[in-house]
């Protein structure tokens, strides 16, 4: 079993590494501590291609692999870590979904902007009522005439602040497989953004309310029955969360290695310390092992017929990728000391980031649920005995 890069991928990587490293890394700790999506780097990243990387020519996109996607992240994250969420509503997310299964007209109508830098969509589908239960979501769509009327309440969407157009999930009927989804454009008639509203990582998040939305036909994505397959499409927005995670803990692991390196105590290195190094070597054996179940989960991919990757394959990547991830920006700032927990440097971010994955898209108890099922073959239900 060959776990190296082939030429290409390394090239790729590498090419991706040293723009970032030129372009990205000076500017890293700004960002970080900036509210505002990185536009400017958007649309640099769109000009060399890394904005639908994964995607069909035909739509715009670059036509290569996941394999390139996953690459991709984790070369700028390790760098700029805020810079890594570019990449990730370029090519992860609801942007997969949509490309997944949009006509050609609506790929018409919203990706050339998105692929550009120059707009943004977001996913509609935690409710305050429907978080890890996400069938049990309560916004509904109705007929009108030739379209539907939406309405309801989304919450924790990223980059919710600043879409123009959103995926929302909604149910056309009752049970799983009335749920499908639509996609509603900033500026609709009964459509509200909510104030803006900020989490622990400093990213920020607005409540989206749908008072009797009309929703065209031309803006259903997948109707009734088109749960599984948003769901199928959201296990590669979980390759996305854990190439990140597991990126930023490289990123603050670095930090902390090059910190041990020059900082003196005691009159010497704290890398000669035996108690730091026994953490940089637990962080060493968590972060390579986690990128290994990651690109594993990537490969495979490639090799499945509908070319996503599989729900046990990427819970045992997420699962791995954040938990690596947060323990080495923890272990990071504790190494650091002052300056790892100051806004002077890029560790303290770090851990924020990588703790706020560890729920998003799948929490770790979720996960470790969804792992079990893999393991004994089963689905094991949740709900309470006598629950629809």
């Amino acid at each position: 079993m060959d776990f190296k890069l082939t030429q290409e991928q390394q090239i790729f990587y590498d090419s991706i590494r040293k723009f970032a490293l030129s372009e990205l890394a000076e500017g890293a700790i700004a960002r970080a501590n900036a509210k505002e999506y990185p536009w400017d780097v958007a649309r640099k990243f769109a000009g060399m291609g890394l904005l639908g990387i994964a995607f069909p020519e035909k739509d715009g996109g670059a036509g290569g692999s996941l394999v390139d996607s996953v690459l991709a992240i984790r070369a700028v994250a390790e760098v700029c870590p805020k810079s890594g969420d570019v990449i990730q509503a370029g090519n992860f997310g609801p942007i997969r979904t949509f490309v997944e299964y949009a006509t050609a007209e609506q790929k018409a109508r919203f990706l050339p902007d998105i692929l550009a830098g120059k707009a943004l969509i977001s996913l509609g589908m935690s409710e305050p009522e429907a978080g890890s239960a996400v069938t049990e979501l309560m916004t509904s769509l109705t007929p009108d005439g030739d379209g539907w009327r939406l309405n309801g309440t989304k919450i924790f969407g990223t980059n919710s602040v600043e879409a123009g157009v959103y995926l929302v999930y909604a149910r056309f009927g009752p049970g799983t497989n009335g749920i499908g989804s639509v996609l509603v454009e900033r500026g609709m008639e009964g459509f509200t953004i909510g104030k803006a509203s900020d989490f622990m990582n400093g990213e920020s998040w607005s409540t989206l309310f749908f008072d009797n939305v009309f929703i065209p036909k031309k803006n259903v994505l997948l109707g009734e029955g088109g749960f599984k397959k948003q769901i199928s499409g959201f296990n590669v927005e979980r390759l996305g969360n854990s190439a990140r995670a597991v990126a930023v803990g490289r990123h603050a692991f670095n930090l902390a290695r090059e910190h041990a390196l020059v900082r003196k105590q005691f009159g010497r290195p704290l890398a000669e310390f035996q108690g730091l190094q026994w953490k940089f070597a637990d962080m060493e054996l968590k972060l390579s092992g986690a990128e290994l179940l990651l690109m594993r989960a990537a490969v495979n991919a490639q090799d499945a017929p509908n070319g996503l990757p599989s729900a046990q394959d990427t819970a045992l990547a997420k699962l791995a990728c954040n938990e690596a991830g947060f323990f080495a920006a923890n272990e990071a700032v504790q190494i650091m000391g002052g300056l790892g927990f100051s806004e002077e440097s890029t560790a303290q971010y770090c851990l924020r980031r990588t703790r706020g994955w560890m729920i998003a898209g799948g929490s770790l108890e979720i996960l470790r649920n969804r792992i079990a099922e893999g393991i004994f073959e089963r689905r094991f239900d949740q709900r309470r005995r006598g629950d629809k």
